[in-house]
């Protein structure tokens, strides 16, 4: 990714690892609030917030990745993003920071990183002592899950 640019992203917390996403994909950023559970939905998928009068699906991000439950405590949060048209929030352990990266601070992920498929995984960014690991979210959100997703939006 060494074309000079700078990414902005909005990183997270999930277990001990930090991960960051497009900023330009999130729309807001809440705290935890009441979701209405959806019956026979995926697993993954937590249910759906009323958000100033329109109707989010949420996804549990640590269930989708394969990271074991954890109760919500404050500071959970809800990150709402923009994906090809479908809205929808998903669940973090925390927001840590909006940072702003080199794009040559990126590299291609390894086949596995940190129990979870290269698939999903756009890069993975030096920062220090730290690593950052970038996520593909339309890959998180591809076609079967994506349109039990838009199922939901549509009910």
């Amino acid at each position: 990714m060494d074309d000079g640019r700078i990414l902005q992203l909005v990183t997270f917390k999930l277990e001990n690892e930090e991960f960051g996403v497009d900023i330009l994909k999130v729309q807001e950023i809440n705290k935890m609030m009441n979701i209405t559970k959806i019956p026979n939905a995926p697993t993954f998928i937590e249910g759906v917030i009323n958000l100033r009068g329109k109707i989010i699906p949420i996804i549990d991000l640590r269930k989708r990745l394969g990271f074991h439950n954890r109760v919500y405590d404050k500071s959970t949060r809800i990150i709402v993003v923009e994906l090809d048209g479908l809205v929808l929030g998903f669940i973090v352990d925390s927001v840590s920071e909006v940072l702003r990266i080199p794009g040559n601070t990126i590299e291609p992920p390894p086949s596995i990183v940190a129990g979870i498929e290269s698939d999903y995984i756009e890069g993975v960014g030096k920062l220090n002592d730290r690593l950052l690991i970038l996520l593909e979210l339309k890959k998180i959100f591809a076609s079967p899950e994506r349109k039990e997703i838009e199922n939901i939006e549509m009910n």
